[in-house]
């Protein structure tokens, strides 16, 4: 038979009540609960609806550009459906910051995906890494501010 070690069950009888019941802060006052956060699941494909919000923009753009950029091709399901891996969401971004955000035609945004491929796709991907590294940082600074100030 295993043994089951004394703390675990403590643990697991007191996380059957409420962490605010008054007789729990009296008995363990050094005891700090910890809220439990789930971790994400990450999504391996994405429909073309889907990618189309991430970029708040048409399905049907999205559609165009896949024929236009020979660097995007999603896989498709038996049904026919495009499927987007982090991959091809991450060329779709390349092609959107350069034709939305950077303002090239169409033809402008191919050969500089044709000339630098690789660098480019660097570039966004540490853009938007530092972007969410910075937002992460925004949210800290305004849970440890409101912390400190309740």
């Amino acid at each position: 038979m295993h043994e089951v070690k004394k703390e675990f069950v403590i643990l697991v009888y007191l996380f059957s009540f409420s962490p605010t019941e008054p007789w729990l802060k009296t008995e363990l006052p050094n005891l700090s609960l910890v809220p439990y956060k789930e971790r994400e699941i990450e999504k391996k494909y994405f429909s073309i609806g889907e990618v189309a919000d991430m970029f708040k923009v048409a399905a049907s753009l999205i559609r165009y550009w896949e024929g236009e950029f020979d660097i995007i091709r999603p896989k498709k399901d038996k049904k026919g459906n495009r499927r987007y891996t982090k991959d091809d969401i991450q060329k779709i971004r390349y092609v959107y910051h350069l034709v939305k955000e950077k303002g090239y035609t169409l033809q402008g945004a191919q050969e500089v995906i044709a000339a630098g491929k690789k660098q480019g796709f660097d570039k966004v991907a540490a853009v938007q890494k530092l972007q969410e590294i910075k937002d992460f940082l925004i949210n800290l600074k305004h849970e440890l501010h409101s912390r400190t100030n309740t």
